[in-house]
């Protein structure tokens, strides 16, 4: 028998397959070719691990696919098979919110993450639940803690010693991450490329020079909304990184026109950079990257010239306003 059927056709055929709960002969659902005599091909026949794995369920959010295991038992272990080789975890894909169960049970099996998004899981959160699946993906690449505030340092301690090849870490608001932590992140974790450190107010200057010293291949920075950040800190960031292409500064109210210039001269591939609420940050400095088309979030002040035109030869006031 011949079957001619295309990953959109197996992607539709998924689908259907969300909107019941329960079929009545459970997984012989679907038949994916006519009826040749005897035998009929149904979705769950088809090879597991070679075809609806890689060409399936790949292309499903995580929230249609916990609605999938309860179509059957047999859905429920082909759902599970997937979960522990899935590379890539969004939580935000199932909602604002994932249960502390569900995320449990979904990842107790996986050791071959590369991507761990958790953003949905700020809420409950804690080093308890985390440090369980950083123990057993040591191939992490990427990882997204933003707002996840119950965790502590030792989260952080445990990515770096577990995650030699991380490159990418979100800890934006994570109030918990000191210089210590980040030390250690830095010796442990040479690859990293972008590291977003957004109201980690614990942090100063000398803790972010530790992690540009020793990580030149950075291309994505934030020290936004960090009132201890300075100069220092931005001019060791110029000079250590020359492939830095975003770099944000948002709120940092000590960073001044001194270090924006060292920005660029030094890295001649920057992209772009926020200096927003960064009242010390004025166009003298500013205007050297715009020309270079670096994307700044603050607008260019207008060069206001009043030319005022006397009235005995006829002519009203006229402004002239000129960019």
């Amino acid at each position: 028998m011949e079957v001619e059927s295309s990953s959109g056709d197996l992607l539709a055929a998924s689908s259907a397959l969300l909107s019941t709960e329960h079929g009545a002969e459970g997984h012989r659902l679907l038949p994916l070719a006519k009826d040749t005599g005897s035998y009929s091909l149904y979705l769950l026949d088809l090879p597991w691990e070679d075809v609806l794995i890689p060409h399936v369920l790949c292309h499903l959010p995580v929230q249609q696919l916990l609605r999938l295991q309860r179509v059957s038992k047999l859905f429920q272990s082909l759902i599970e098979l997937y979960l522990a080789n899935c590379r890539c975890f969004d939580s935000t894909q199932v909602g604002l919110y994932l249960p502390k169960t569900a995320f449990c049970r979904m990842l107790k099996d996986n050791k071959v993450l590369q991507k761990l998004d958790l953003r949905s899981c700020s809420d409950w959160l804690t080093d308890s639940e985390l440090l369980p699946v950083i123990g057993q993906n040591q191939n992490l690449l990427q990882i997204n803690l933003n707002k996840c505030t119950l965790l502590t340092r030792q989260s952080l301690v445990a990515i770096s010693l577990s995650c030699p090849h991380l490159q990418d870490i979100t800890l934006g608001h994570c109030e918990w991450v000191d210089g210590l932590s980040l030390r250690i992140l830095t010796d442990h974790c040479k690859d990293l490329e972008g590291v977003n450190l957004t109201a980690c107010r614990q942090l100063k200057d000398e803790a972010v020079c530790y992690l540009v010293q020793k990580s030149h291949r950075l291309k994505s920075l934030s020290l936004a909304v960090n009132a201890n950040i300075c100069d220092v800190a931005v001019e060791e960031t110029a000079k250590c990184c020359p492939d830095l292409e975003h770099l944000d500064l948002t709120g940092c109210l000590r960073v001044k026109n001194e270090s924006i210039r060292m920005l660029a001269e030094y890295c001649p591939r920057l992209l772009s950079l926020r200096v927003k609420y960064c009242h010390n940050v004025t166009e003298s400095s500013l205007d050297v990257l715009r020309k270079r088309s670096v994307e700044i979030d603050v607008e260019p002040p207008l060069r206001r010239a009043l030319v005022i035109l006397p009235d005995d030869i006829g002519f009203a006031p006229f402004i002239n306003l000129q960019i």
